[in-house]
């Protein structure tokens, strides 16, 4: 296989950018994810793409609940700032406005729209993400606009 023809033709994918949130306890977190896609109308399933040996996956495995926060094709600031990695969980959440939902997952007050979720499944034992599928038990929109995406930013990930 050629290996840039391989990243090239992935990184095709659409991926649109989010503020994934997770609660474990009292403790909060939050991250930008690009994987993710609707499976499923009854019941409303999302799958999620995370990576396993993070801190946040560890978390939304054991709590079995998280928020996805969709931002606006203007909001490319908010998803750099959840991108970097904090030293402390829950770090990245102290200089942005949230509040806590339905499941007790941050809520991002400048999103444009989010979903809360159980999770229903874990799959993908093989690769560096799981894949999470969660089913849709909230939902909020605060502006009805179109959603930011990777090619927005002129980043690039995958392949």
């Amino acid at each position: 296989m050629d290996p840039q023809a391989k990243k090239t033709a992935l990184r095709k994918i659409s991926h649109g950018l989010y503020i994934v949130g997770v609660k474990l306890d009292s403790q909060l977190n939050a991250f930008t994810g690009s994987w993710l896609t609707q499976v499923s109308f009854i019941p409303p399933l999302i799958a999620l793409g995370v990576r396993r040996d993070s801190h946040s996956f560890a978390m939304m495995e054991q709590a079995g609940v998280f928020s996805v926060n969709f931002l606006g094709k203007d909001q490319k600031g908010i998803a750099e700032h959840f991108v970097k990695p904090a030293a402390v969980i829950g770090e990245k959440l102290k200089d942005v406005p949230y509040r806590t939902g339905a499941t007790g997952t941050p809520i991002l007050e400048e999103a444009i729209a989010y979903v809360e979720c159980k999770v229903r499944e874990i799959a993908n034992a093989h690769g560096d993400h799981a894949v999470v599928i969660g089913e849709v038990i909230e939902a909020g929109v605060k502006k009805d606009e179109p959603a930011l995406n990777l090619t927005d930013t002129g980043w690039h990930y995958g392949g």
